[in-house]
């Protein structure tokens, strides 16, 4: 006996109440059709769980013509066939192997340039084509897959993972403010060596965190980060440069290569966020409060699985001896995080930045300088050359005071210059001489 498709029977099952009745009164069919149409099925090889009017209609024509064969699933047969002109169909396999890499769109594109109609290539049916030739996937190293292996560093302080997550909106003095999770995260102990919500995601706050991570936990050797325009500032590449890490950029839309600390933001949020009550967070400072005292209480001294049982802190306590210390960098580490940026000194002495002017040293009007600055508090703290050769201090301008203010004068004309004789008569007395004769005349 031939098995019966599953398929049919469904559609046998769904037309049950059809099929059991003899015969059906004026206007009956199309009630119990809606009727049937308006529940909830387990539809095999689909998500959907409706079916449509017509659907069921032409299952019962079907059924009545040739009884349980007429509802087996019939194979269409112009199946893999494309329906696009032949001379289309070989421009759009032409293009593809011409460069395996091209996409869907990029072929769209090409052919629509070269004259097809914009209304006769859709996606889907460039894909059909390319799926019934085999070349809808790239081929050679582009289409191999990558492989990825779990790693961990041998030490603590060897590699430290950096990267933003979007935290809760917070009260400031200008009105409620969105916040960010800056974090860095050791990667052999699992330790966060600073986190810090901030109300931007530049640079400058990336800078703050890092600052406060070396303080606490000494340097580390590579920084691994994402590869957005704040962590490719010129001022965090100098920074680092100056204290010897060397800074790593993952690949775009690779998060894998920072999976353990994508691992934290999960445990972040499970564990913080959901327990936190935005409505009593006073400000930045007390949702940072809260922050840190859960990372050290409660993150930092529960054991972790992938730590053998040891929490991220007794793992980092164990490699103390091998994390880099600041050593003779401690008493230069404020200026190694200041900022150095370029402006012209004018004519009165002074330069601008952040919209506030300074003064400098007034023999240096008239040429480029470097102006050292702290860009937390938004002053000018010196002035040096592009070698970084000190020229001397910067100070808020006072115009008040520059009023009663003695100023420098150049020094005198040396008695032999102004002693040298005269050959002839001078510019203006030649004018003179010459509108003289003119009125004679």
């Amino acid at each position: 006996m031939n098995k019966i498709d599953p398929k049919a029977l469904f559609r046998l099952s769904v037309l049950g109440q059809l099929v059991s009745r003899e015969r059906l009164q004026r206007g009956e069919l199309q009630q119990l059709i809606r009727e049937l149409a308006q529940r909830e099925y387990a539809i095999p090889d689909s998500r959907r769980t409706r079916l449509g009017e017509k659907t069921i209609e032409a299952w019962y024509y079907a059924w009545k013509r040739d009884g349980i064969d007429g509802l087996v699933p019939q194979t269409r047969t112009d199946r893999g066939l494309s329906k696009l002109a032949p001379e289309i169909q070989e421009s759009i396999l032409n293009a593809k192997r011409e460069n395996p890499r091209r996409s869907i769109r990029q072929i769209q594109l090409l052919l629509e340039s070269n004259g097809v109609a914009r209304n006769v290539l859709s996606r889907s049916s460039i894909h059909r084509l390319l799926q019934a030739h085999d070349i809808s996937r790239m081929t050679g190293s582009a289409s191999l897959l990558e492989e990825k292996r779990s790693f961990a560093a041998e030490f603590a302080g060897s590699i430290w993972y950096g990267d933003v997550l979007h935290g809760p909106v917070v009260p400031t003095p200008n009105g409620m403010r969105k916040t960010y999770l800056v974090s860095l995260m050791d990667d052999a102990s699992r330790l966060i060596t600073h986190s810090a919500f901030c109300l931007g995601e530049t640079a400058l706050d990336i800078e703050g965190v890092l600052k406060q991570a070396v303080l606490k936990r000494g340097l580390t050797k590579k920084l691994v980060v994402d590869n957005g325009a704040a962590y490719r500032s010129a001022t965090l590449q100098g920074i680092c440069a100056r204290l010897g890490i060397h800074l790593i950029y993952c690949r775009p839309y690779a998060p894998e290569g920072k999976g353990k600390l994508e691992r934290w933001h999960r445990t972040f949020r499970d564990q913080f966020l959901t327990e936190l009550d935005t409505a009593h967070i006073l400000d930045l400072s007390d949702l940072n409060a809260r922050l840190w005292a859960w990372i050290e209480r409660l993150y930092h001294q529960t054991p972790h699985s992938g730590l053998g049982g040891l929490t991220p802190l007794a793992r980092y306590q164990q490699d103390l001896l091998k994390v880099r210390t600041l050593g003779l960098r401690a008493a230069k580490l404020d200026d190694i995080f200041l900022h150095r940026v370029t402006r012209f000194v004018r004519k009165d002495s002074t330069v601008s930045y952040e919209g506030n002017r300074f003064e400098v040293p007034y023999e240096l009007a008239g040429q480029t300088v470097q102006l050292v600055v702290d860009p937390h508090t938004e002053t000018v703290v010196r002035v040096e050359n592009k070698e970084g050769d000190p020229l001397g201090l910067a100070t808020p301008l006072d115009a008040l005071s520059n009023l009663q203010r003695e100023r420098r004068k150049p020094k005198s004309v040396d008695a032999e210059t102004a002693a040298v004789k005269r050959t002839g008569p001078n510019l203006v007395e030649i004018a003179c001489a010459q509108y003289d004769d003119k009125r004679e005349a």
